[in-house]
């Protein structure tokens, strides 16, 4: 399955945001550009939470995201954070997943209002990726608050856990997506 899309075009009043845009992915891929440019307005587009002006998407099938906020339910623990969404993900699973990017008993047990801002980012982000359900990951700037470690970490556990589903993973950081090794698109 893949991501077509032909001939994207938004605008917000005068400002065009994207300009018959067209790209096609079959698998993982990362999309880079300038601040503004409408890399997160065209993850919102294959969202379905923002209208194109005009052009075509096709092949979005159950998407989970990463948001450039969080988004976690403040009350829940990261590990039932993700067994909320996970569709038939285990409570055991899911600590196992956020042991590997640095999680410790202490904080497993708190609830994610009180995460750092590097916690509740890699827990937004093995959310979407540990979500079964999802054929579709769009993924947008998923390793903010992060040092070059857990950037590491996080990327790896990415590539194994996004597979060969299509993904746009929209990022700035340049060593990242050198890491993931995935196509880059420029906008």
């Amino acid at each position: 399955m893949s991501i077509v899309i032909r001939s994207l075009c938004k605008r917000f009043g005068d400002t065009p945001v994207l300009q018959d845009f067209t790209w096609t992915v079959d698998g993982p891929a990362v999309l880079m550009g300038r601040s503004g440019c409408g890399k997160t307005t065209l993850l919102r587009i294959l969202m379905g939470l923002e209208a194109p002006d005009s052009g075509t998407v096709t092949g979005v099938e159950r998407p989970a995201a990463v948001f450039q906020e969080d988004r976690l339910c403040p009350q829940l623990t990261a590990a039932a954070n993700l067994v909320l969404t996970g569709h038939g993900l285990t409570q055991r699973e899911a600590e196992r997943e956020l042991r590997a990017l640095g999680f410790g008993d202490a904080e497993l047990a708190l609830p994610a209002a009180r995460l750092s801002g590097g916690q509740k980012r890699r827990t937004a982000l093995l959310r979407a990726l540990l979500c079964r359900d999802a054929q579709t990951l769009l993924l947008d700037e998923p390793f903010t608050g992060m040092d070059a470690e857990l950037v590491a970490d996080a990327v790896s556990a990415t590539k194994r856990l996004a597979g060969a589903r299509p993904t746009i993973l929209v990022t700035h950081d340049r060593a990242a997506a050198d890491l993931l090794g995935w196509p880059v698109k420029e906008v």
